[in-house]
């Protein structure tokens, strides 16, 4: 198996390849210097050329707050360039794997969102994913996969942020009234290859099991690393932030369980074996 991988440079993309590796998959990763996917004949060439089996679709605009002002500049990346693969793909009659975002919904209520639930975005971000969703839907071969507050060893994330502010501060503040599961790439990878290699098309959710708020994550962390933090909870008025946040980031899992694909492990084990490798 042959397989296109683009967003290499990001914390998924760069797993995905280092699990296709371990599985003997040939797995060719991109980014904007070797295929700019907002460039239509670019990813023709790159695609038709390469011989690919499937492709995983990594690359995005995730700059949340930055896309309420570059309304254009995000949707060409996020929407433009998820098309311009869609098209290569069913011209080619290949599988395609989009990763997507809890971001679609609207973020209210305390309901884990189901798979098939109404979206109804938030922000420009989660607009121009539902609408990225909806170009790869129309393929017969599709894997759409949501997922949200992840983390990975290559790239900013969240950890990180709070591990270097704890040193730097001694005391942090984080908003307690936005709640999801925290996800290691380590373990999204290991499903998205699952996935790949299956003919099980459809839309998933899938996160690390368990649910937080950014407070309580917070707390684990600096117990997890050992480290005496202060850690006040705070409303999200005290962060104003051009985008809307989700409050509900809570998401159903059944389908992954109807197509016998294993859920991810708890949130905290993911977490002890990430500051592992980390340090």
């Amino acid at each position: 198996m042959k397989v296109l991988v683009t967003g290499v440079k990001g914390q998924l993309g760069h797993d995905i390849i280092e699990e296709c590796t371990t599985r003997n998959i040939e797995a060719i990763g991109v980014d904007i210097e070797e295929m700019d996917i907002t460039n239509e004949e670019k990813v023709n060439e790159v695609i038709r050329n390469g011989n690919y089996d499937a492709v995983i679709h990594c690359a995005a605009w995730t700059a949340v707050d930055a896309a309420e002002e570059q309304v254009e500049a995000c949707k060409k990346v996020n929407v433009d360039g998820t098309v311009n693969i869609a098209n290569v793909c069913e011209a080619l009659d290949i599988p395609m794997m989009y990763f997507s975002t809890d971001y679609v919904f609207d973020g209210q209520g305390t309901t884990p969102w189901q798979e098939y639930d109404r979206r109804d975005p938030l922000n420009v971000y989660g607009q121009t994913k539902y609408e990225g969703e909806l170009a790869v839907e129309k393929l017969a071969k599709h894997f759409i996969v949501r997922i949200a507050w992840v983390f990975g060893a290559n790239g900013n994330n969240f950890i990180k942020t709070m591990l270097r502010l704890g040193k730097e501060r001694g005391e942090v503040s984080v908003v307690n009234d936005q709640v999801g599961s925290p996800t290691y790439t380590f373990d999204l990878a290991k499903l998205a290859v699952d996935m790949i290699e299956s003919a099980k098309y459809g839309t998933y959710h899938a996160t690390n099991q368990g649910f937080c708020s950014w407070y309580d994550f917070a707390l684990e962390i600096f117990k997890q690393a050992n480290m005496d933090v202060k850690v006040n909870p705070v409303d999200s008025s005290a962060f104003p932030v051009k985008a809307v946040r989700p409050k509900n980031s809570r998401m159903d899992e059944t389908e992954l369980d109807k197509a016998g694909f294993k859920r991810l492990p708890d949130w905290q084990d993911a977490l002890s074996r990430y500051l592992k490798e980390i340090e």
